[in-house]
């Protein structure tokens, strides 16, 4: 049976890139294919939690759950995304900021 609250869910390997390094600390994740992601929806990468010593990187290769998002997450997303990007905007780097 259909249903307007259902989601889909998928199991996708993926590629994840953890650096901490001086130039650089991060964390990505790369999907295997021609998947999009769209507002809503989730990825949760399945396996052992990472741990890169500093100064190395790691590259391993993972199994990741996509869930899409329904149309009622879909457009709640959309509207409260943009509120949500301009608190972060709300900040200033000149000495004289007044709040």
């Amino acid at each position: 049976m259909f249903s307007l609250f259902s989601r889909e869910s998928f199991d996708v390997g993926c590629t994840v890139d953890v650096q901490n390094t001086f130039d650089s600390l991060h964390a990505y994740v790369e999907l295997d294919g021609d998947i999009a992601i769209a507002p809503g929806d989730e990825v949760i990468v399945h396996g052992r939690p990472v741990e890169v010593p500093y100064g190395e990187r790691v590259v391993l290769q993972r199994t990741a759950t996509v869930r899409r998002a329904h149309w009622l997450e879909r457009t709640w997303t959309r509207m409260t995304g943009d509120f949500e990007f301009m608190e972060l905007c709300e900040f200033s780097f000149s000495e004289r900021a007044a709040l």
